[in-house]
């Protein structure tokens, strides 16, 4: 059963059916657990079952379902909950794990706004609380509802059992007349151990941990049973405000302090990146005396109108961050070192470890990355771990980074086995037997065979099929798999002939083990609705190496349509030797986000008369639509493209450039005869010079910001 099967050895099909037994199996779990008050499996086999499906959502990303546990605090809404949809989503945060991803975090913020390192950037560095995100909406002071985060979109209804909490108040003074106040229910561990004693003396159920028992005790569908539980919550944030609380988010939470809230007592402002990582080792000092538990600490950017230059992606905010505590380490044996062959013809080593539990899951596999890592080298060729290599048999020490993907952060040479010989990577795949080669400047060793090898053509069609692909239902890995090896799709354009050569006569689809006359019809049905597909997706479904799903959207709107994009690649193509002198390459290497390697392996992608013919057989399959392009009413740059160059005094270049995009401008790092307009700032240069060459407009930044205020 795929069950058994450690995370790092599924094949993209059991990955599928794994994370849908797992969707099905915890979201039964906690309807049994917070909706009849009826455990049918142990804590630790449900906690077992959500760390395992994170772990499969992190090594396949592509493959996190809609209704991914991952996203869900608790259950589901369940029967007797309502439904609250937030008025701004409740975001989750990106992650730190060391001094340099903070140094990071605030580069990069730096770098955004245009600050350099002498600019006073200031922070908010608070305790993150392990416990359950609840948002309590105000309307003129008095309390009217409270939702839990659910999946950051829509949340439960648990307005009545908040009510019962006493840290939330009922009525505000002073409190703008829409205020919506985010925050964390949580136990403190003295009320946690009364409660499982008072629990065990009625003959009723423990909890596992404060967490578990906060958040089953907020999701109870009878207000009374939330009353006579002793939970807390300490306000962090807000969401929708009729009126600002305060410029800064210190300030904002000690207004939040005075109008009653609980704020966390070891929240501070600090100035620099090493008061914050500073402050976080003394809160880490302290985390088993505070009594209750946290996880990490939150640091965000203090300035409120900083924040909201800032912005989001798609799901974290740019101006905050968690710092997470080191993960749990654990030493074992590392028994052997095996290669993975993937999709691109990257050879991944995989340590098989003896079966050791960190963190609370029990870990037999852990990643190598590659071949410098596992001789104690990193991509730059400098020492890590003391330069000590690592071999089958050694003793190892095992850490989750992020407390999901096992990796091996030390190793024992003293318990070496005497004669232990250095690993030797293989030089030819394991799968084909084709020479493995390594590119200058590649970290990665790669076979060579592209779909002469077996693991490549099978990994292709699998992320052909993959969600942000062509996502075709009942078309899965497995399926493919079991397809290939009968010989019954070699390429993609195979998938849409399926039904002709399959559909009738002695070898029936419907005739195969697993699958019926209805399964069968409905296969063929899903592949012919996807002879329909954007551009964007197509693109990324070839497996472009360095063409990721960011990059495919990047590309299908520069181009607009997918005749244009391969009559510009044949133009490149033709110029693979000089691409200097070809507008093709240039124009293609103006896309701001395409650099050269991208560029070359796009363009090679087409050049080469093996896969261009692939390529060529699926498309005449297909209907590829145009790319969408924003709506841009009343936009003067709708349509053209902007080139930035210089310093911009008043705005980052990346904030330039996200105005610019959102009101339908293509963005080019480059001056050519395709430039429409040009905004310099101090020291243009070179750009400048070759634009009034070519009599294209030039503004300079109070201009640009004219151009496009108010829109």
């Amino acid at each position: 059963m795929t069950e058994t099967i450690p995370v790092d050895a599924l094949t993209e099909g059991e990955a599928r059916v794994e994370l849908a037994r797992l969707a099905r199996d915890i979201a039964n779990a906690n309807a049994d657990y917070h909706g009849q008050d009826n455990p049918q499996i142990t804590d630790a086999a449900f906690d077992a079952l959500k760390l395992r499906n994170a772990a499969i959502e992190a090594r396949f990303p592509a493959l996190k379902r809609a209704d991914s546990p991952s996203d869900m605090v608790g259950a589901p809404v369940a029967d007797g909950f309502g439904k609250i949809t937030h008025a701004l989503r409740m975001l989750s945060l990106g992650n730190a794990f060391s001094t340099e991803d903070v140094e990071d975090f605030d580069t990069s913020i730096r770098k955004y706004l245009g600050f350099d390192a002498a600019t006073p950037l200031a922070y908010t560095a608070e305790p993150k609380i392990d416990g359950l995100s609840l948002s309590l909406r105000y309307e003129n002071g008095l309390l009217v509802q409270a939702a839990t985060r659910g999946d950051g979109e829509v949340g439960e209804n648990v307005t009545e059992n908040a009510r019962t909490i006493a840290d939330i108040p009922q009525q505000l003074q002073n409190a703008p007349e829409i205020l919506e106040v985010r925050g964390e229910v949580y136990m403190a561990h003295a009320d946690f151990a009364a409660l499982n004693a008072r629990q065990e003396e009625q003959g009723g159920k423990t909890f596992a941990n404060p967490r578990n028992a906060a958040a089953g005790s907020l999701r109870q569908l009878d207000a009374e049973i939330t009353r006579a539980r002793p939970l807390r919550f300490f306000a962090y944030g807000w969401g929708a405000l009729s009126a600002p609380l305060a410029d800064t988010q210190s300030a904002a939470l000690q207004r939040l302090g005075a109008m009653g809230f609980a704020i966390n007592p070891l929240t501070q402002r600090c100035l620099t990146p090493a008061a914050l990582v500073a402050h976080y080792q003394q809160i880490e000092q302290r985390r088993a005396t505070l009594g209750y538990d946290i996880d990490g600490v939150v640091y965000k950017v203090d300035d409120l109108a900083l924040q909201a230059r800032l912005g989001f992606r798609s799901s974290t905010p740019r101006w905050a961050i968690a710092h997470k505590f080191p993960a749990e380490l654990a030493w074992t044996r590392l028994e052997a070192i095996d290669i993975q062959v993937g999709r691109t013809g990257a050879l991944s080593p995989v340590a098989r470890l003896v079966p050791v539990t960190v963190g609370g899951v029990v870990v037999s596999n852990a990643t190598l990355h590659n071949e410098d890592y596992i001789a104690g080298r990193d991509a730059r060729g400098e020492t890590i771990r003391d330069g000590k290599d690592i071999r089958p048999g050694d003793w190892v020490q095992v850490y989750r980074a992020g407390d999901v993907i096992p990796k091996i952060a030390d190793v024992d040479l003293s318990k070496r086995p005497e004669g232990a010989q250095a690993y030797a990577f293989p030089r030819q795949c394991p799968e084909c037997g084709s020479a493995a080669v390594r590119e200058e400047g590649d970290a990665v060793r790669r076979c060579s065979g592209g779909m002469i090898c077996p693991a490549q053509a099978v990994e292709k069609l699998k992320h052909f099929v993959s969600r942000a692909a062509f996502d075709i239902e009942g078309l899965g890995a497995k399926q493919v798999e079991q397809f290939y090896r009968d010989g019954w799709l070699g390429e993609p354009a195979d998938i849409f002939t399926l039904k002709a050569r399959f559909g009738q006569g002695l070898q029936q689809l419907k005739n195969r083990e697993g699958w019926g006359e209805k399964s069968a019809s409905n296969l063929f049905q899903a592949i012919d609705e996807k002879r329909n597909i954007p551009f964007h997706r197509l693109l990324f479904s070839l497996g472009i190496r360095h063409v990721g799903e960011a990059a495919s959207a990047l590309i299908a709107r520069h181009y607009g349509t997918w005749d244009v994009f391969v009559a510009a690649m044949d133009q490149a193509a033709a110029a693979l030797d000089t691409p200097e002198d070809c507008p093709a390459w240039q124009d293609l290497l103006s896309i701001d986000g395409v650099g050269a390697v991208m560029a070359r392996s796009l363009v090679m992608a087409f050049a080469q008369p093996t896969e261009r013919a692939s390529i060529a057989r699926l498309v005449a399959h297909l209907q590829v639509a145009q790319a969408p392009r924003p709506k841009t009413d009343g936009s003067p740059v709708a349509g053209k493209t902007v080139v930035f160059t210089g310093t911009l005094e008043k705005m980052s270049r990346a904030e330039a450039k996200a105005r610019a995009e959102s009101l339908g401008a293509k963005v080019a790092g480059s001056v050519s005869a395709k430039t429409d307009l040009l905004v310099a700032g101090p020291g243009a240069g070179s750009k400048a010079k070759k634009a009034a060459e070519l009599g294209i407009e030039t503004i300079d930044e109070d201009a640009w910001l004219r151009l496009v205020q108010g829109l």
